[in-house]
């Protein structure tokens, strides 16, 4: 497969991973998590049985991997029951605007231009019409937990662009070992389970949206996306990146049956010219 199909197959993943989590959401976050993660890692393993040298990578490296797949899908889900899901989610989607912003802190040589302040304002203005415009609806006594729950979705967007922007500082891995990140990440998060979260029985329902998770966004994404990251022009893929918040929040709008309003696209619309700005600027 070319490059560009890498990435449009993890975007068409990826896309189906908010209404999933919405879908899963009565089910503890890191029972989720861990779950889904374990079974995203099997698809690597018979690679690993033919060369158990694929999963050597550096300490450094394994936990810079735990930080990006555990902590970005924990904040998410958390995101996902705590906050209106389709507002959530374009909130969460900013990480390709704090990939360039942060680029600068993150990475030597990297300067900051004036096109990317006014990325990150209309940015910025984009995540705050989705918060304020999730208010619609809510009652006051629930505003409080509603907002609590936009904050795990901005950390979740501040750890995947931190964790892609880190993975080009440390020593190349090849694509297998994503298989271990999720495997290492997945067994953490259920330890969390076992130790902090009730025990819940799953329904045949629950596993089979459970084991596609796993294997399509918290699974074969990755390795589309690494696979596409290392055969293609980086700058043009983060292009083909934007495609996500527009099919996400459209499929999550059908999952959850609520209508377009107006605040929803506005949102959208800054959020993706802002990350597409960030991008032409940065190229």
């Amino acid at each position: 497969m070319s490059s560009t199909l890498n990435a449009l197959a993890a975007i068409a993943l990826w896309a189906t991973l908010a209404s999933l989590g919405t879908s899963l959401s009565h089910l503890p976050p890191f029972l989720l998590t861990g779950l889904a993660l374990m079974i995203g890692s099997v698809m690597s393993w018979p690679l690993v049985l033919r060369n158990p040298r694929a999963w050597a990578v550096p300490v450094r490296t394994l936990a810079l991997g735990i930080y990006g797949l555990f902590g970005f899908h924990f904040l998410l889900f958390i995101a996902l029951r705590h906050a209106p899901p389709v507002e959530a989610n374009l909130v969460n989607y900013l990480w390709p605007l704090f990939m360039v912003v942060l680029a600068p802190v993150l990475l030597p040589g990297v300067s900051l231009r004036p096109l990317h302040v006014v990325a990150a304002l209309l940015g910025f203005a984009g995540a705050a019409i989705a918060i304020l415009g999730a208010r619609s609806g809510i009652s006051t006594s629930a505003a409080g937990g509603s907002y609590w729950g936009f904050l795990p979705a901005l950390g979740s967007a501040f750890i995947w662009a931190s964790y892609s922007l880190w993975t080009q500082r440390v020593a190349a891995f090849p694509t297998t070992a994503i298989g271990l990140f999720g495997l290492v990440s997945g067994a953490l998060s259920l330890g969390c389970h076992a130790l902090l979260e009730p025990s819940i029985a799953l329904s045949s329902r629950d596993w089979l949206l459970v084991t596609l998770c796993g294997l399509g966004p918290l699974g074969a994404a990755f390795f589309f996306w690494d696979m596409a990251l290392k055969r293609g022009d980086a700058r043009q893929i983060g292009i083909l990146s934007y495609i996500t918040p527009l099919a996400s929040t459209a499929l999550l709008l059908i999952v959850t049956q609520r209508p377009l309003s107006w605040t929803i696209a506005l949102a959208a619309v800054l959020i993706i010219a802002a990350a597409v700005m960030g991008t032409r600027a940065r190229g």
